[in-house]
């Protein structure tokens, strides 16, 4: 039995950015069509205020079925590690052959950058690009990249909990992409007039109100991904048009949602429908210019599975990675 091993240098140039929006595209559609079967993650604690996280999934087209396990501990990213740390565990579909055990962290950050990409290319205004970005870590830095990759951005502004963070995010990612990044003073600086808001924070309470963002913004709401947590607060969350990667996991882990919910300012019905229903044009997403759009990403098997396959199918053509006989 061989298994293909493939680190983030590798994954990274395997799959370029546009190249992955465009494969989140189809796999969103399936996802919203029922092929593929993704239950919802689980989540262990474990030492340090750390926890254990377990994705499995299959699915049909390409078909494979696999596993990402993760490691996420609140201290790494001021270790300069990353924030999701693990592997991802790809089966072939004949015989259930483990195929290929791939770098997580590197996979995670494009995928899910990916998706929000597709988001912005599906709902945002053609003429978007003043970009807000709210977070300075691993995702603003792929979330800078997936915005760049679908609208023409004209202006930049990052915003931190940790200000010398946002000055490094600035000074590093305007020399990489040859842009001017401005430093936001607070998050509501940095949103003021921004047609494109990308939270990536993992705050556990909001950092930006519905009150601040202007009429026509798209926004994609990244950085929670458990029923505790919320970036953005209910205001923002009524006043939008709401989509999501999957129904299933928005109605279990999308705090911002179930906050809203509960404060009795929407229903569930708030939720129009899945970013893969709006690429197949079965459900409609921005209706006017003056909407206010919203795609709450959770992050779903289906992408990891997705992208592993692509970066596998690649690696194996180009005779890249490390193969070992198990």
């Amino acid at each position: 039995m061989k298994l293909r091993i493939l680190g983030g240098a590798e994954i990274k140039a395997l799959l370029p950015m546009a190249a992955c929006i465009a494969l989140m595209r189809t796999t969103m559609i399936a996802v919203s069509e029922g092929r593929a079967r993704i239950p919802l993650r689980t989540v262990l604690p474990v030492s340090n205020g750390g926890m254990l996280g377990s994705m499995p999934g299959y699915l049909a087209e390409p078909e494979c079925f696999g596993v990402k396990l993760l490691s996420l501990f609140p201290g790494d990213p001021a270790a300069g590690l990353s924030s999701h740390l693990g592997l991802v565990l790809l089966f072939e579909p004949q015989h259930g052959l483990p195929v290929a055990l791939l770098d997580a962290a590197e996979l995670t950050a494009i995928r899910t950058a990916a998706v929000s990409g597709l988001a912005t290319q599906l709902l945002a205004r053609e003429d978007a690009g003043d970009l807000a970005i709210l977070g300075s870590g691993e995702q603003a830095h792929s979330h800078l990249a997936a915005m760049l990759a679908v609208r023409p951005i004209r202006r930049v502004r990052v915003w931190s909990r940790t200000p010398a963070h946002a000055a490094t995010f600035a000074e590093e990612q305007g020399a990489a992409h040859g842009l001017k990044i401005e430093i936001a003073a607070s998050a509501q600086a940095a949103v003021a007039g921004a047609d494109l808001i990308c939270t990536v924070t993992g705050s556990p309470e909001p950092i930006l109100r519905g009150d601040w963002i202007a009429p026509g913004a798209h926004l994609n709401v990244v950085g929670a991904s458990q029923i505790a947590a919320a970036e953005i607060d209910t205001a923002a969350v009524a006043k939008s048009r709401f989509f999501v990667d999957f129904r299933g996991s928005a109605e279990h882990e999308a705090g911002e949602l179930r906050r809203a919910i509960d404060a009795g300012a929407v229903t569930a019905a708030h939720v129009l429908g899945e970013i893969g229903e709006v690429a197949s044009r079965s459900v409609a997403g921005r209706l006017a210019d003056t909407d206010i759009t919203l795609f709450k990403s959770l992050g779903v098997a289906a992408e990891d599975l997705a992208s592993a396959h692509f970066v596998l199918q690649r690696a194996e053509a180009e005779g890249i990675g490390q193969v070992v006989e198990l």
